[in-house]
């Protein structure tokens, strides 16, 4: 990834900001704000968790609308995530999501946080969103990684890069991967990155579009399960234990529980 302008300036050695490596040039910068769209969405999500590793002791905290009828069922998480490495938290009000989303994301304790949207967010709650990301990969004990889930193509301005997950099912000829299981995966912008796709079967990330590299061989966590609905989810690793995150301010009334 080429440095920065004012990067370019200093005379301070340039540092490549930590990432979330997928492999075949697949990315998530960490201590920022993404967002992911598809009607295979929250598999990306959980399985991106899973990338991470959370545990019971790091567990993923996932945001939603408590009117939402879009919930993970735990029955559908075992067989890919401990249900126990999720804390589930159901906000009444939309503005309690953004002010939950932002409260774990500054604990800096989490490794992650998804937060599943009714709408777009403007800007300004991007922005402090991230903003909130980098004060807790100050002050924390991990960089968090922000995920925020949207309807259709997406579109929220301001996030660090835009993904889009779609389930590709169908068997196909030579389909490594059980039943041909097998998701198209879109990066649609990104900050420092070009727009790229990449198909995902049998445990390997190809990139289709973009680039000319091969194949991956190490991705086994975005090629194992179904599309996330209500019923998926990703799988885990272990990690050290963790401080549970602790906002400040007023509490916003939000429902918060694992499954």
């Amino acid at each position: 990834m080429p440095a920065p302008a004012s990067t370019l300036l200093r005379n301070a050695p340039h540092r490549p900001a930590p990432t979330l490596d997928l492999g075949a040039g697949a990315s998530l910068r960490l201590g920022r704000l993404h967002e992911a769209c598809g009607n295979a969405r929250r598999t990306l999500a959980l399985r991106l968790a899973a990338r991470i590793g959370v545990t019971p002791q790091r567990p993923l905290f996932w945001i939603a609308p408590a009117w939402s009828p879009d919930r993970l069922n735990g029955d559908g998480m075992a067989r890919f995530l401990s249900p126990a490495a999720v804390i589930f938290v159901h906000a009444v009000r939309a503005e309690d999501i953004l002010w939950t989303a932002e409260e774990v994301l500054r604990a800096g304790a989490a490794p992650m946080m998804v937060a599943d949207l009714p709408g777009l967010p403007s800007l300004t709650a991007v922005r402090r969103m991230h903003l909130a990301a980098e004060t807790g990969a100050e002050g924390g004990r991990v960089l968090p990684l922000g995920l925020i889930l949207t309807e259709g193509a997406g579109g929220a301005p301001g996030v660090e890069s835009r993904w889009r997950m779609d389930a590709a099912h169908p068997p196909c000829p030579g389909d490594s991967a059980p039943e041909g299981e097998a998701w198209r995966l879109e990066r649609l912008r990104a900050r420092t990155d070009p727009p790229r796709v990449w198909r995902v079967a049998g445990g390997r990330l190809e990139v289709v579009t973009g680039d000319d590299g091969g194949p991956s061989p190490g991705l086994p966590e975005l090629a194992e399960g179904r599309p996330a609905s209500r019923r998926m989810a990703g799988s885990a690793e272990n990690r050290p234990p963790f401080t549970a995150a602790s906002g400040t301010g007023a509490q916003p009334p939000v429902a918060v529980g694992r499954a």
